[in-house]
């Protein structure tokens, strides 16, 4: 995963670590399929947006609440997944669909009908 840190105007949160997700794409017969890792991200804190060709994708985390003492070593951060692709015409905007399962985003881009591979029958003459 690549960070970086993000200043923000919001007092309480004054530095933001943000991580480029670890991402696999699968080329289907019907459909692109895209599987990001974005541990502790919930379902409810993932904004998915597609405009003008760019599909841009954040995973919300919220820090864990701790009263274990006073930190003197941290080697495990916390921090907001973004990423981004450039989309091409092949994908169905209207038909995308996504689903969040133990931190996995699996997001589906469905190709048009007139871009789906078929296979031609030749008939006998």
């Amino acid at each position: 995963m690549t960070q970086r840190t993000v200043q923000t105007r919001d007092e309480e949160r004054p530095q933001i670590a943000e991580f480029a997700p670890a991402v696999d794409i699968y080329d289907q017969a019907d459909e692109i399929v895209l599987i990001a890792d974005m541990p502790g991200v919930a379902a409810n804190a993932v904004d998915i947006h597609l405009d003008r060709g760019e599909l841009s994708i954040r995973g919300h985390v919220t820090p864990p609440a701790t009263e274990a003492g006073e930190l003197v070593f941290q080697e495990y951060r916390v921090g907001d997944f973004v990423r981004s692709f450039t989309v091409t015409e092949e994908i169905d905007p209207n038909g995308i669909a996504a689903e969040m399962t133990n931190g996995v985003l699996t997001l589906h881009l469905p190709k048009p009908s007139e871009r789906k591979p078929r296979k031609i029958e030749v008939k006998p003459a």
